[in-house]
């Protein structure tokens, strides 16, 4: 189940349908079974408040996951700055409604254990992002 929620933002205008289904497969495409799943979209106050709170970072970041995965059921709650994926899509020139689909979806692949941090795992992840965003044919 996916549940979407807010914090000092309005929900997205997407279908939310189509991304359901669209995650699943993700997540099945990579082995594993989808379970309960929260996205809560936010402004970067509150990210940067999440970020400070749980993971000592101070500064602005487009997704915070937190895993519940056990075993091959994915599960976690993803906060999303929908201003960080703005200011984002700017920087790379890419359009918002995209950049906000590449963060929903990496959210979901951390949960399916792709990493980013390590050296050579962001390119992994992007082209594991990008194989995610082919499905949904924007």
């Amino acid at each position: 189940m996916i549940q979407y929620t807010c914090e000092n933002v309005a929900l997205p205008a997407i279908d939310y349908d189509r991304v359901g289904e669209w995650l699943a497969e993700v997540v099945k495409n990579h082995g594993k079974i989808m379970g309960d799943l929260t996205y809560i979209f936010c402004d970067d106050p509150k990210i940067i408040e999440v970020n400070r709170q749980f993971l000592n970072h101070d500064y602005f970041t487009d997704i915070i996951t937190f895993d519940y995965t056990h075993g091959r059921r994915v599960s976690g709650d993803m906060y999303i700055s929908l201003d960080t994926v703005a200011s984002n899509a700017d920087a790379v020139g890419d359009r918002y409604i995209r950049e906000l689909y590449r963060v929903i979806v990496h959210g979901v692949l951390h949960l399916c254990g792709i990493n980013d941090k390590g050296p050579g795992e962001r390119e992994i992840m992007e082209a594991h992002e990008n194989e995610a965003l082919a499905l949904l044919n924007l």
